[in-house]
């Protein structure tokens, strides 16, 4: 294992950063998804969920990063459930907002113990990552990172609005606080720790954004992780934005035999996997960076 991850510290990591000081550390990234993984089944409303925030708080303040919680109570099939979502923010040169985002809780099974490896784990790790390395950035842009709580269902099928209450809410406070049109872009990560990794074009994505995404893989040579085909997602925590007017775009890899069975594990997930998808977003920050200032 200890030679596995030096080899990927020492991968390709964003074009013209030192990757000395920038580089995407999937070591890290793995220690994170260890300690989410290691609170259990985490779904909304759970002492354990509670616990991952706090630890989610508590990476983001260690790394530097300005965070607040965003509490709220949702009107759920199961009755009223207190959630809250972890919004941290990265100064930028202007106030305007790129959002890395991520769902934080699991889906909720009384008969199975789901602790949800890839599907809320994974894409946590990886943002909490990024984290730490883009409060060191000379950033033009602000940079939020968003741990959406609520992403799951209530119920055991997905159907209406028992889902996605976190990205929700957030879009309703941001309208309500009139800074909805701060926000020029949405990236949203969601199962990227498949040992087999295959992301596909969620066809309902903003097309530069996946574009700026897929450009990125290329550069990087990682084109065998990111598929040339597309297809859609029936529903995620992009799609409130997306609604909303705000460009968004949702890298997913819905092609994952363990999704939502108990054999969602750390087994089932790679460190090689979050290397990946850190490096890509790293990557194709400066472009998408570059296409919003160019088009104030």
């Amino acid at each position: 294992m200890f030679l596995l991850l030096a080899m990927l510290a020492c991968g390709p990591g964003p074009a013209g950063v030192d990757a000395r000081e920038a580089a995407f550390d999937a070591s890290r990234a793995w220690e994170h998804l260890r300690r989410l993984v290691g609170f259990g089944p985490r779904p909304a409303g759970s002492a354990a969920l509670a616990a991952t925030r706090r630890y989610i708080v508590g990476q983001l303040e260690a790394a530097g990063v300005a965070v607040r919680e965003e509490a709220f109570v949702a009107d759920t099939p199961i009755g009223p459930l207190s959630m809250a979502n972890v919004i941290g923010t990265i100064p930028g040169r202007r106030p305007d907002v790129v959002a890395l985002a991520s769902h934080y809780d699991t889906k909720r099974y009384q008969e199975f113990r789901f602790v949800g490896a890839n599907d809320g784990g994974s894409s946590t790790a990886v943002l909490l990552e990024l984290a730490r390395l883009l409060v060191s950035r000379n950033n033009p842009l602000t940079i939020e990172v968003v741990f959406f709580d609520g992403e799951e269902a209530v119920r055991p099928q997905w159907e209406g609005l028992d889902n996605t209450y976190g990205s929700r809410h957030n879009v309703a406070m941001r309208r309500k606080a009139g800074t909805l049109g701060r926000l020029k872009a949405l990236i949203l990560l969601d199962m990227v720790g498949d040992r087999h990794l295959n992301f596909r074009r969620e066809s309902g994505s903003t097309r530069w954004l996946t574009d700026a995404l897929w450009d990125a893989a290329k550069r990087l040579k990682y084109e065998a992780h990111f598929l040339d085909e597309e297809f859609a997602v029936g529903g995620d925590d992009h799609v409130p934005f997306l609604e909303a007017g705000i460009p968004a775009v949702d890298l997913i890899d819905f092609d994952y035999p363990p999704w939502h069975t108990p054999a969602d594990t750390i087994d089932a997930v790679s460190a090689r996997s979050l290397q990946v998808t850190g490096d890509v977003v790293l990557e194709a920050l400066p472009a998408i960076e570059r296409r919003l200032t160019s088009a104030r």
